[in-house]
């Protein structure tokens, strides 16, 4: 196991160690429980070409590690409570998962949905995305920040917090609201319940942000495991925009569609749109709030240009 993980630097303040993808595969064979090739094209995101080979080479092996972090979590709660004569059950194990828009982190939380769910000691595993905690576009635009959805500011992170607090302390049900990516807002009187995990997946571009003056409480603080998505910008910009050309030919010609007015332009119109909308709102975020928060992850998957995860990099335990 000692040739297995190795330091990417030999500078100590270094808070991880990076494993390649070679060395990581080689654990797949230790972990059960693989998808079929049919429930793989299921959970993919689009532009996503996720496979039966990156699943078994890379997210079978993250299915055990984080199935290993929540037993450790389990037994540690009962000998403190033991020690503190206490009686109470463990607390859902929450992970958070973040990165950029079109990096692929919606399909690594379903797929890790699915695995971790497939391991008997948690069955009911959960997962929420933060779009559901973005103001209403009417709220957005009563405060002035509508350019600015999907920046940090643009989050009810108190709601989000008090969510993800009542689901870590036990409570029977938890409700969130319903985010509809046709209609681009916040559904009104929809919701998702939430009735107690053994595992809560939190997703989301910025659910990695510190706390702050406003806010003393993270919601990364009540995280057991993170991890960011992370690739080279100019890919993730590239990725960006063959979604947007996917969706304009796609979800955008629903006449529900908030976005049905860019379902006529012509290729490079879109094109020419995405960029517009990566350089102003996307790829600003991702410098300024998102990637700033990479640093906080238990672990980092570095995938290459091709969508493959290329290297693993683990917080130093």
């Amino acid at each position: 196991m000692t040739d297995l993980i190795r330091g990417t630097r030999a500078d100590l303040a270094n808070p991880f160690t990076e494993i390649d993808r070679r060395k990581w595969a080689v654990l797949a064979p230790s972990t059960p429980l693989p998808l079929t090739e049919t429930e793989i094209v299921q959970l993919r995101g689009l532009g996503d070409p996720l496979d039966i080979t990156e699943v078994n080479e890379v997210y079978r092996p993250l299915s055990r590690l984080i199935n290993i972090f929540a037993a450790g979590n389990r037994q540690l709660t009962s000998r403190a409570n033991s020690f503190l004569g206490e009686n109470s059950q463990p607390s859902p194990f929450v992970i958070g998962i973040a990165g950029s828009v079109a990096v692929g982190k919606s399909t690594i939380a379903r797929l890790l949905r699915e695995l971790l769910a497939r391991w008997e000691d948690t069955p009911r595993v959960e997962l929420i995305t933060t779009d559901g905690f973005l103001y209403t576009n009417a709220e957005l635009e009563r405060r002035g920040i509508a350019h600015r959805k999907g920046f940090p500011e643009s989050y009810n992170r108190r709601a989000l917090l008090t969510f993800v607090s009542q689901v870590k302390s036990g409570a029977a049900e938890v409700h969130a609201p319903f985010y509809s990516h046709l209609t681009y807002d916040i559904v009104p009187n929809a919701q998702i319940t939430v009735r107690r995990p053994d595992i809560l997946i939190v997703e989301g571009l910025n659910v990695l942000q510190p706390a702050t003056t406003d806010h003393p409480l993270a919601v990364s603080d009540l995280f057991d495991f993170s991890i960011y998505v992370d690739a080279r910008t100019s890919d993730i910009a590239s990725w960006y925009e063959e979604r947007f050309l996917a969706l304009q030919k796609g979800a955008f010609t629903d006449p529900h569609s908030y976005f049905r007015r860019f379902a006529d332009l012509t290729e490079d119109q879109a094109r020419a749109l995405a960029m517009e909308y990566w350089k102003n709102i996307n790829e600003p975020n991702l410098i300024e709030n998102v990637r700033t928060t990479r640093q906080r992850a238990t672990l980092v998957l570095r995938k290459d240009r091709d969508h493959t995860v290329q290297k693993v990099l683990l917080r130093k335990l």
